[in-house]
Formats: structure tokens, C-alpha cells, sequence
């Protein structure tokens, strides 16, 4: 995949999406489907693409490019009708509810939370207390202290103050939560209702907020998380229906919200920024995001893996749902490797020969040494694992190698051939 020339991006911004954007109707399973052949991306690079999304406990995974599914996988006997959990990537539907209950009229973000919840909702001092905004809320700057000894106690008693709002940025869930009663307060509604009638019904989403322990999360099948992102794709418009009409508020939403984390808009992650900040620490680190994704993505992102990742420039929008693979709470660095296996998935072009060079390893499994062999020229070969660590990179003169997996860990590996003529094949070898 490669980002759009500036010019293509002006004309997108001016005249709209250079692509009309596909629908789904609201009931049925009906969704129509674009072959990845028409994008150049190789099945044996979407099968790379599955065999690193299985390794690594995913449950669903659905890509999306003008609306239409390119690739949608289910695993580890998920299905396309399972609910499963959002985590804190739900936390983007609280704040799309939040719009939707000022644009008519419930609430202003702008109002203290007191006016709300009532005074002596956290234990600070009135005058502390009346200075937290939803703003605040929306944007994780309540200057509450998120090193309580639980941060998603929302009780009075365990909501201190820490800083003044808005001067410190803080991954804190407690005051994420008391948004779905701010809500529900203003408009009369318990969150759900809110969230059928305005939210679900309009875009055929399904799914409910369930208490669990003191967080309300979302749980939804795959493809009405995909539902939402195109939503989003489409500036809050499903199929000619503007359901989002407040874009002000939908532009702060997915921008940055506050000088402390660049990277981070109204309970929404952001790529592209000069810097970021993470859950759980007050370090302020350099780069983007998500080094591999367009620097216009912007993304919901939950515990154990739970990604919704919507690219304006590119018309695409992708979702991971599934277990926690490593010992990360929020796995950021995942969602950066998919992005890679994403970038990969376009055919590169032979023009030396008819048939594309491929090669073999054998034996596989191995407990040693494999053979590759390849019906063209190799300049190098890289193998790495299903982190997408990088182990090796040999420099090869031939079509044949040995490669000596003999000090690795068992598991499964990548092989990535380098050919000579700039085209590359990858394949799968596990050892033993």
C-alpha cells in the first residue's frame, strides 16, 4: 500500500472521497465483497496476512476498501454472528454519544461534569470539582489521579485530585466511565436505549454495553464494528444519512484534542503526530503512532487487542478482534505489525519472466538445518518470527541455501527470498 501523492490528497479533501463509498444495507448479511485481485494484493500474501493474525490469537479480522470487504477472516472457531468485547476501543462509541447528545442539545462538552453527576461525584474540593469538563472526560486531562489503587473505581472516594484539569494527560478509566451517566442523565436514557435508537438502528449495527466489574463494555459481532468504522470513514453520513450533523465536534473527535499527548483526540488514538503517550505512563515518546500506518490514520484501541484502524486517505478500514498475545494490556505494537503485513500484501511485478520466481524449503518442519530452493537467482533471504522480529539476513549468490534454524526457540517462522530482479516470496516454516 502506498500513502497518496499530496495532489491526490488536496483533490480528495476538495471534491470529497475520489471513490463513492459502499453501504451495506441495515438488516441481512448481504455486504458485497471486492475481489483483492483487483488491488494487486497476492492470496499468498493475504495467506501470510491470516497465518500471522492466527499465530497470534486473533478472533476476526475484516478489511474494508471503499466500503466493500477485501479480506475477512474468522479463527479459533469464532464466527461471523459471535459477540465479543471492545474493551477500551468502545470507549470511540461513548464519545460518538457524547456528539450526538450535544448536537441536540442535551449537553455541552464545555459544562462542568457536576452539572451532571451533582456535586461530591469525585472527593476534591467543590472548586476543583466544578473545574473538570466533559472536555476533560473526553480527552483523559480530568487531572484525577490515576495511581489510586484502582483506576476504574468510579466511586467519590477514589476519584482524587491529582493536578489542575487540563494540565496533565492521564489514561484514566473512572472518569471515562461516568460519561455513559452523563449521558444518560442529560438526555433521560439509559445509555443502551441512546445508543439503538441514534447509533445502531440508523447503521444495522448490533450489540449492547454490559457492567463488567466497574467498566460498561460494548460487545459486538465483527462486522458491526466494521459498521462503525465506516460510519466514521464517512465523516459520520451512513449511506446519505448524516447521523453525526455537529462537525465541529466530529472534527475535534479525531484530532488533537489537548498540547499533552499528540497523539490523541475524544477517547480516539491518532497516527502522523511528532509525538505520543501511552497508558499507564507519563512519558512523552518520539514518533508517530504506528510508524507503518498512513500518518492520517486514526484508531480505537482496546485491552487484549481490540482495534478499529479508519485511513481517510486510502478509503480503508480494518479491525482486529481477539485474545491478548503478549503480555502487553493494550498492544500497541500489534496493530503496527498487521500494518506491515497490510503494506506487504501488493504483487510485486516480474518483468523477466512469465511465472513469478518461488522457492521451497525442506524439510519443514525442522529441528536443524532446511534447504531453500528457489527457480531463480537469490540475492538475500531475511527469516523472522510471527512478532515480525527480524532474526536474520543472509546474503546469498545462487539459488540454493542452507539455512541452520538450530539455535532458534520451537516455533513458527517467516522466510522472506529476495530475489534478484527486486521481487520477493515469503513462506512458512515451523521448527521443531
Amino acid at each position: 500500500m502506498k500513502p497518496l501523492s499530496l495532489l491526490a490528497l488536496m483533490l480528495s479533501a476538495f471534491f470529497g472521497y475520489t471513490q463513492e463509498l459502499y453501504f451495506p444495507p441495515t438488516s441481512g448479511t448481504i455486504w458485497e465483497t471486492l475481489p483483492p485481485e483487483t488491488l494487486n494484493w497476492c492470496p499468498e500474501k493475504i495467506d501470510l496476512l491470516n497465518t500471522f493474525l492466527d499465530e497470534t490469537n486473533t478472533k476476526a479480522f475484516i478489511l474494508l476498501k471503499d466500503g466493500k470487504i477485501v479480506i475477512e477472516s474468522y479463527l479459533d472457531e469464532h464466527t461471523i454472528s459471535t459477540p465479543w468485547y471492545w474493551a477500551s476501543a468502545g470507549k470511540t462509541l461513548t464519545s460518538f454519544m457524547t456528539g450526538i447528545a450535544q448536537q441536540e442539545g442535551f449537553l455541552s462538552i464545555d459544562e462542568p461534569t457536576a452539572n451532571y453527576l451533582g456535586t461530591g461525584w469525585t472527593s476534591c474540593t467543590p472548586l476543583e470539582e466544578l473545574a473538570i469538563t466533559i472536555k476533560n472526560q473526553l480527552n483523559m486531562t480530568s487531572g484525577l489521579d490515576d495511581g489510586v489503587s484502582d483506576p476504574t473505581c468510579t466511586s467519590s472516594n477514589c476519584l482524587e485530585c491529582l493536578a489542575t484539569p487540563g494540565t496533565r494527560w492521564a489514561y484514566h478509566n473512572a472518569p471515562y466511565t461516568l460519561l455513559d451517566q452523563v449521558i444518560e442523565d442529560a438526555t433521560g436514557s439509559t445509555l443502551n436505549n441512546y445508543t439503538t435508537q441514534k447509533l445502531k438502528i440508523p447503521t444495522g449495527m448490533n450489540g449492547t454495553f454490559l457492567p463488567v466489574e466497574n467498566n460498561n463494555v460494548f460487545f459486538s459481532n465483527a462486522r458491526s464494528m466494521a459498521r462503525f468504522g465506516l460510519l466514521m470513514l464517512n465523516n459520520g453520513n451512513w449511506d446519505g444519512n448524516q447521523i453525526m450533523t455537529d462537525t465541529d465536534y466530529f472534527n475535534q473527535m479525531i484530532a488533537n484534542s489537548q498540547p499533552l499527548n499528540e497523539a490523541y483526540g475524544y477517547l480516539w488514538w491518532l497516527n502522523g503526530s511528532a509525538t505520543f503517550m501511552l497508558p499507564g505512563l507519563q512519558t512523552v515518546f518520539n514518533g508517530p503512532l504506528f510508524p507503518n500506518a498512513p500518518d492520517d490514520t486514526y484508531a480505537a484501541l482496546g485491552k487484549d487487542g481490540q482495534f478499529l484502524n479508519v485511513v481517510p486517505s486510502e478509503n480503508i478500514v480494518w479491525l482486529r478482534m481477539g485474545e491478548e498475545p503478549t503480555n502487553v494490556p493494550v498492544p500497541f505494537l500489534l496493530n503496527d505489525q498487521i500494518w506491515e503485513f497490510i503494506n506487504d500484501l501488493e504483487c510485486e511485478l516480474n518483468t523477466t519472466e512469465n511465472v513469478s520466481p518461488s522457492f521451497q524449503i525442506t524439510p519443514n518442519p525442522t529441528s536443524g538445518f532446511a534447504t531453500v530452493k528457489a527457480n531463480d537467482q537469490i540475492k538475500k533471504i531475511r527469516v523472522f518470527s510471527v512478532q515480525s522480529r527480524q532474526m536474520e539476513l543472509h546474503t546469498v549468490n545462487g539459488n540454493v541455501y542452507s539455512l541452520n534454524l538450530a539455535p532458534y526457540a520451537s516455533g513458527v517462522y517467516f522466510v522472506k527470498v529476495y530475489f534478484t530482479h527486486g521481487q520477493t516470496a515469503v513462506r512458512k516454516i515451523v521448527k521443531e
